[in-house]
C-alpha cells in the first residue's frame, strides 16, 4: 500500500482494528455522555446565537444543522439495486457555511461559559445565555483572545462567533490558504497571520503564542476535544433527521457515511456520535486527497500523529485545500483505531471533475474538499467493503464546504474539469 500512497494513486484500506462498539466502549476516552453534554451545551447556547445572528439563524432558534437532500441516479452508478446516496448539505449550514460550523462555535462555547462563569456574567450554567448579548459582556470578552490555526473553514467559524461575542480572535494560516477565507476573516475583524509553511507548521507557532499567556485562548484544531465534541453532535443528531426522512438503519440495511479527512476532527466526531447514536449498522469511511492521506497513513502505519506523508515524498499540496494536513490528530486517531471501517484516496484530477459532476446534476455549489465525498460510495462498494456485503446500503456523502464560495473561485475550479460557468 505504501509504493500506492507514495505514486498519488487511489487506494481503499479497510481498517483491521475496527471492532463493534461493546467491545470498543472501554478502549475510547470520550463517551455519549460527553457528547449529549455538548448537545446540551450547543441547546442552551442557542438563544444567543439566534440574538447575535438573527437574520441567520432565527428561523431555527439558534439551532445549526443542515438537510439530509436525495441525490439522482448519477451519483448510485456502480451501485446495486436499493442502495441510495444522500447528501449531508453541511456546505449551507447557516453563519458559518461548513462542517466546522457545529465544532468551531461549540469550542468558542465552552471557552465564552467558562469566563462568564467565573466573573459571574451567567449566575449559573442554566441561566438564560441571552445575558452575554450585551456590550458589557463584549467588552469583558474584547481582553481575552482566541487563536486557532486553519486551512480555512475552521478558522471562519472561530473568526465569525469568536468576533460575534466580542473576542480579540487571531488565526494563523498557510500563505497558501484561499485568499477569500482571509479576506471574510479581516472583514470580521480578526487578525490573520500568514505563515511560509503549512498548515501545521501555523498550529505549531499559534500553539507557542498562547502557552503562558492566560487570556489567550488556543483552540487546538489537532488535540481539542471541545472541537470533537462539536462535531460528534452531528452524529447524535442523525436518528431523527433520518426518521424524518423515512430511513431506517438496522443490519440489513447499514448507513454508510462518508467524510472527507483532514486533521480528522470533523469526521472523527461525526462517525463516533453516529455509532453511539445507531450502533455497529452506522458504517464510516473517510475520503482524503491522494496528496495528503495523514489519517490513512497515521492509522495504517499505527504511528498515528507520529506519521508524516512527507516522508513518503508527498507535498499535501491539493486542490482539496481544507484537507492540506501533513499530520493526523492523534487525539483522533486514538479514537478512530476502532471506530472507523475504512479510508480511500481520491486522485487529484477528479477532485474538480467531482465538482463540476455535482453542479450540472444537482446545481451543487462545493468546494473540492467536500466533493471529495461523492467518490466514496462507488468505492467502497468496488473494494467489497464487509458490513454491506449481500445488503442494500444508505449511503450519505457529506458535504463539509462551498456554499460560500466566491463566483470567481468557483468558476476556476470548474473550468479545471473543462466546464464554464
Amino acid at each position: 500500500m505504501r509504493q500506492a500512497l507514495e505514486a498519488a494513486k487511489p487506494v481503499f484500506w479497510k481498517n483491521p482494528g475496527r471492532l463493534p462498539l461493546d467491545a470498543a466502549r472501554s478502549r475510547l476516552s470520550v463517551s455519549l455522555e460527553d457528547i449529549r453534554a455538548a448537545a446540551d451545551r450547543l441547546a442552551r447556547f442557542a438563544p444567543l446565537l439566534a440574538a447575535r445572528f438573527p437574520g441567520e439563524l432565527a428561523a431555527t432558534g439558534g439551532v445549526i444543522e443542515s438537510d439530509l437532500l436525495p441525490l439522482g441516479d448519477w451519483a448510485a452508478q456502480g451501485l446495486p439495486p436499493g442502495d441510495t446516496v444522500w447528501l449531508k448539505a453541511d456546505h449551507l449550514l447557516p453563519v458559518a457555511g461548513s462542517v466546522k460550523a457545529r465544532g468551531g462555535f461549540h469550542a468558542v462555547l465552552c471557552v465564552a461559559e467558562s469566563l462568564a462563569l467565573a466573573a459571574g456574567l451567567l449566575p449559573g450554567p442554566e441561566a438564560d445565555t441571552r445575558a452575554l448579548a450585551t456590550d458589557a459582556t463584549r467588552g469583558f470578552f474584547a481582553g481575552h483572545t482566541l487563536s486557532v490555526g486553519s486551512t480555512g473553514n475552521l478558522g471562519l467559524s472561530i473568526g465569525i462567533l469568536g468576533r460575534a461575542l466580542g473576542f480579540a480572535v487571531t488565526v494563523h494560516m498557510s500563505a497558501e490558504a484561499k485568499a477569500w477565507k482571509k479576506e471574510k476573516l479581516r472583514s470580521a475583524g480578526a487578525t490573520v497571520v500568514e505563515h511560509a509553511g503549512d498548515y501545521a507548521a501555523a498550529c505549531a507557532v499559534a500553539r507557542v503564542q498562547a502557552a503562558g499567556d492566560a487570556r489567550n485562548h488556543f483552540i487546538d484544531d489537532e488535540n481539542s476535544l471541545d472541537l470533537f465534541l462539536g462535531y460528534a453532535v452531528a452524529g447524535l443528531r442523525l436518528p431523527d433527521q433520518l426518521a424524518a426522512k423515512g430511513m431506517e438503519v438496522s443490519p440489513d440495511r447499514p448507513l454508510c457515511l462518508h467524510l472527507p479527512c483532514g486533521v480528522g476532527g470533523a469526521p472523527g466526531g461525526i462517525a463516533l456520535g453516529a455509532r453511539y447514536a445507531l450502533g455497529d449498522a452506522a458504517l464510516s469511511v473517510f475520503i482524503e486527497p491522494a496528496q495528503a492521506p495523514c489519517m490513512l497513513w497515521g492509522l495504517a502505519s499505527g504511528r498515528h500523529e507520529g506519521a508524516d506523508i512527507r516522508e513518503m515524498g508527498l507535498s499535501g499540496a491539493t486542490l482539496a485545500d481544507g484537507l492540506a494536513v501533513p499530520r493526523p490528530s492523534g487525539l483522533v486517531a486514538g479514537l478512530m483505531e476502532h471506530v472507523v471501517d475504512a479510508l480511500a484516496t481520491v486522485a487529484e484530477a477528479d477532485l474538480p471533475r467531482l465538482v463540476a459532476r455535482a453542479r450540472q446534476e444537482e446545481g451543487l455549489r462545493l468546494e473540492p474538499s467536500a466533493a471529495a465525498a461523492l467518490a466514496g460510495p462507488a468505492m467502497a462498494r468496488t473494494a467489497r467493503l464487509p458490513a454491506l456485503a449481500g445488503r442494500p446500503a444508505t449511503h450519505i456523502a457529506w458535504a463539509t464546504g462551498g456554499g460560500m464560495l466566491p463566483d470567481a473561485d468557483f468558476a476556476a475550479v470548474l473550468a479545471l474539469a473543462g466546464e464554464g460557468r
